[in-house]
C-alpha cells in the first residue's frame, strides 16, 4: 500500500488567501490524501481537504476500516512525518500496565504495534528541479522483514511510491480542475471535493488499465479495471452503471445487520 498527497487549489492560490476572512477557509490549497494499492492499481481510500494531521489520520483510519484491519504486506509513503503517527494510532493496540504496589505514579498506557507491521519511507533529493538521489528508511518492522515483503511483491522489488505518483498524474488528466496551470480550476470547495470522489472511485470500476490486461489468445487481450483485478467485479462498468448503482452506507449496513441478528 502506498500513501501520498496530491496538491490542487480552489478559487485562488493559498498565498492570496486571508486567514482573517472566514470565506477563505474554503479557498486555496486542497490536497488529495490517497491510499493506493499498486498491485491492482486500486484507489482504496481518498480524503480531500487541507493538508493537516487530522486529514492524514482520517485517511489511515479509513484505509484500515476498508481493509478490515488486516496488516498489509508493506506500506510506504514519502517522508511526511504525520504518517508515522497516524499508522501507530490506527494499528497500535493499547497496552495497560498493572500497578506494582511500589511508590510513584503507575506507568501510562502505551500503543504497541502488532508484529508483522511494516512501513518504510522514500526520501528524494533534488537539484535544479530534478530528482538526483533516492534513499529509503524502514520506520516500522525490520530491514529483513521489508526485504522479504518486497521479494513477495508482484510489482516492485524496491521501496517506492511510484505507483501512487503515476496515478496522481493520470488523475490530473481525468480531472482538469487539478492541472497545475489551468483556468479550469474549481471555484467551489464542495463541488471540488465531489469531483474528487467521482473521478477517483469511478476510475476503479470504469477505467481499463493497460498494464492489468490479460492475454486470452494470440494478439487478443481482456481489458481489466482495478476493481476487476482486485476481484470486486467481473466486467468493465459504464459511468451510468457506476453512478446509478444502489449504495448503502456502512453505518446503515451495520444497523441492518444488527436488526437481522435481533430478529
Amino acid at each position: 500500500m502506498q500513501f501520498d498527497e496530491k496538491w490542487s487549489f480552489v478559487g485562488k492560490k493559498q498565498k492570496h488567501c486571508d486567514p482573517d476572512k472566514p470565506a477563505d477557509a474554503r479557498q486555496g490549497d486542497n490536497w488529495d490524501h490517497v491510499a493506493f494499492d499498486p498491485e491492482h492499481r486500486l484507489v482504496v481510500s481518498v480524503v480531500p481537504g487541507k493538508r493537516t494531521q487530522e486529514k492524514t489520520h482520517q485517511l489511515v483510519r479509513d484505509f484500515r476500516e476498508r481493509t478490515g484491519g488486516r496488516l498489509m504486506n508493506l506500506m510506504t509513503s514519502d517522508e511526511y512525518p504525520v504518517y508515522k503517527e497516524a499508522i501507530r494510532e490506527a494499528y497500535g493496540v493499547t497496552k495497560e500496565f498493572r500497578r506494582t504496589g511500589r511508590p510513584g505514579r503507575p506507568r501510562k498506557p502505551v500503543k504497541v504495534l502488532p508484529k508483522g507491521l511494516k512501513y518504510a519511507t522514500v526520501h528524494k533529493e533534488r537539484a535544479n528541479g530534478r530528482v538526483v538521489k533516492v534513499t529509503t528508511r524502514v520506520i516500522f518492522g525490520t530491514l529483513a522483514a521489508v526485504l522479504a515483503a518486497l521479494a513477495l511483491s508482484l510489482v516492485s522489488k524496491v521501496v517506492n511510491t511510484v505507483f501512487v505518483e503515476r496515478h496522481n498524474g493520470s488523475d490530473r488528466n481525468w480531472n482538469r480542475r487539478k492541472v497545475r496551470k489551468t483556468c479550469c480550476f474549481s471555484k467551489d470547495w464542495g463541488v471540488h471535493e465531489a469531483m474528487t470522489y467521482f473521478t477517483m472511485y469511478s476510475y476503479n470500476f470504469c477505467w481499463p488499465v493497460r498494464t492489468l490486461r490479460v492475454k486470452v489468445a494470440e494478439r487478443q487481450y481482456e481489458q481489466r479495471t482495478p476493481a476487476m483485478a482486485a476481484g470486486l467485479t467481473d466486467h468493465v462498468w459504464t459511468i451510468r452503471e457506476w453512478a446509478t448503482y444502489p449504495v448503502m452506507s456502512r453505518r446503515r449496513d451495520a444497523h441492518e445487520g444488527l436488526k437481522g441478528r435481533q430478529a
